[in-house]
Parts: structure tokens; C-alpha cells; sequence
């Protein structure tokens, strides 16, 4: 089974490199944010971890980008783990200004 080509390649190479700089940007900030709500530690060094930690998050969604069969593919698998981990950070700060 063969990939059928997009229309226009540059789009296709231009919708990758947005989502490599945006979508990628986003998902390493919401990772960040959801774990430092998960690290047992202080807030400030579970924030500094988190960070530190995302900058590996964010070299993994570039690459996962360019890899990815196709630039809604690769959006895909940056846009669902990273809805998935803002709604769990939400529901975490929620739970945490409750108590």
C-alpha cells in the first residue's frame, strides 16, 4: 500500500515544520506543567525537574514530526497525548487547591 503524495509538498512540509515548533513547544510545556504536579518534591524543584525534563519531550515531538507518515499523523500525535496531559494537570490542580 503506498502513501498517496500531497497536493502540494511545501504545505506538507510547512504544516510539519509548524507543528514541530508549536505543536512541539505546546506539548513539552504542558508535560511540564503535568509533571511537576507528579514529582515528589518541593514546587520549585519539582518545576525546575519538569523543565528540565521537557526539553527531551520537545526533542522527541520534533523528531516524531518528521518521522510520522503524515503531517495530520504527526499533528495527531502531538495534539491527543498533550490534550490528555492538560486535562490530567486541570483535574490535578483542582484536586490540590480542594485539599
Amino acid at each position: 500500500m503506498s502513501v498517496p503524495s500531497p497536493a502540494h509538498p511545501r504545505l506538507a512540509l510547512g504544516s510539519r515544520v509548524l507543528a514541530a515548533v508549536v505543536g512541539g513547544y505546546a506539548l513539552a510545556s504542558v508535560f511540564s506543567i503535568w509533571l511537576s504536579y507528579l514529582l515528589p518534591a518541593e514546587l520549585p524543584e519539582a518545576v525546575l525537574g519538569a523543565t528540565l525534563f521537557s526539553f527531551a519531550v520537545y526533542t522527541a515531538a520534533v523528531i516524531w514530526v518528521f518521522a510520522a507518515a503524515s503531517a495530520a499523523r504527526a499533528w495527531l500525535g502531538l495534539l491527543l497525548p498533550g490534550a490528555a496531559m492538560g486535562l490530567m494537570a486541570a483535574a490535578l490542580q483542582l484536586g490540590g487547591a480542594a485539599a
